[in-house]
Order: structure tokens, then C-alpha cells, then sequence
């Protein structure tokens, strides 16, 4: 049986680790409401994440497992919102909600607050790093794009007695003018779909 010191423990370092593989947004943020429900002893405890104008919402209560929902939370007599914030970066919000009319102490307020920040850091870490392997296999396609093409102005000039720029110029009008991308175009000229002389067809 885990002290209430060691599950605390547990549950920073699941936040702090949402670069993996396997790192799924919507498990993520059931656990941090179960935790944030057996933690602080609330009732229930709602998640709202905003992403791309859409706001993703999570709600647990103490009697039953969290889960995606798309209502607002139901009402309760005592609530409090704590921010999902990082230096002025704000990415929702996590709300506790208590049946009874006991306030929640500082102490209280100050773990929910350490859980929410930890939980932020570990989210926006998560989308620099979704946004930068984004960002590199745009750049790998840019590149195997341009080879590509390199290849097939390379093999036209050849095949047609062109210069590169005017291999290149050919391909580029038949594109245009057949309303499809240079680099299908360059396929067909590397795979020998696509005919020389259709290329040199005005």
C-alpha cells in the first residue's frame, strides 16, 4: 500500500512523461483527475484543455473512473477553478467540485495548483515535441520532393537533348497546365509513365 507521499511521487512523474510513444492525450488527463479526486479527497474534478479551438473536457468523480464528456459539469455548492497555465500561456483549466459546503484549504489548493502546473508543463512539452517531429517530416518530404524532381529534370534533359533549366521548365508547364503536382509529374518520368514527348507537347 503506497503513502499518500509515494502516490504523490508517482503521480509527478506520470505527468512529466508525456513524450513516449504511446502517450495518449485522453488517458493522460484521466489519470491526472482520478489522481487529483484521491489526492486532494474532492468529490469530483473536472478537466477543460483547449487546443485548436476545440476544448476537450474530462470529468471524474470519487465513485466513478474519468471520461471524455461534452456537457458542462453538473453544479455542486462548492467548486474552485485552478488555471493549466505557464507563463501567461493558458490551456485550460481544472476545476474542483465538493458536495458539501467545506471550503478548500489553502494547503489543499496550493497541491491542486502543483498538479495542475506539473500537468501543463508535461502538455506543452508534448506539443513542442509533436510539433517539431511535425515540423521534420514536412522537412524530409521537402527534401525527398526536391531529389525526386532533381532525378527526373536530370533523366528528361538526357532523354530530350534539354538543358536542366529548360527540362525543368517542361515539366513544370505540363503540371500546370494538367492541373497536377511537379512531383507526381517527376514519378512519371522516373517510372516511364509519362512520355517524353508528351512532356514537349505544347
Amino acid at each position: 500500500m503506497q503513502s499518500r507521499e509515494q502516490r504523490l511521487t508517482d503521480v509527478f512523474i506520470k505527468l512529466a512523461d508525456t513524450l513516449g510513444e504511446d502517450f495518449e492525450l485522453a488517458a493522460f488527463l484521466g489519470m491526472l483527475a482520478e489522481a487529483t479526486v484521491e489526492l486532494l479527497e474532492v468529490d469530483a474534478v473536472g478537466l477543460d484543455l483547449t487546443d485548436d479551438d476545440h476544448v476537450l473536457r474530462v470529468f471524474a468523480t470519487a465513485d466513478s473512473p474519468a471520461q471524455l464528456v461534452e456537457q458542462d459539469h453538473p453544479s455542486y455548492p462548492t467548486t474552485e477553478m485552478l488555471p493549466l497555465c505557464l507563463r501567461g500561456k493558458a490551456i485550460g483549466s481544472m476545476n474542483l467540485f465538493r458536495t458539501g459546503p467545506v471550503p478548500f484549504s489553502e494547503q489543499e489548493l496550493r497541491l491542486g495548483q502543483a498538479l495542475s502546473d506539473m500537468a501543463t508543463i508535461g502538455l506543452l512539452h508534448e506539443r513542442e515535441h509533436r510539433g517539431r517531429q511535425e515540423l521534420c517530416g514536412q522537412l524530409q518530404q521537402a527534401l525527398d520532393s526536391r531529389i525526386l524532381i532533381e532525378q527526373a529534370k536530370g533523366m528528361l534533359a538526357e532523354r530530350a537533348g534539354l538543358s536542366l533549366p529548360d527540362a525543368f521548365a517542361a515539366m513544370r508547364s505540363y503540371a500546370r497546365g494538367k492541373g497536377c503536382g511537379l512531383k507526381a509529374v517527376a514519378r512519371g518520368v522516373l517510372d516511364g509513365t509519362l512520355r517524353t514527348a508528351s512532356l514537349m507537347t505544347p
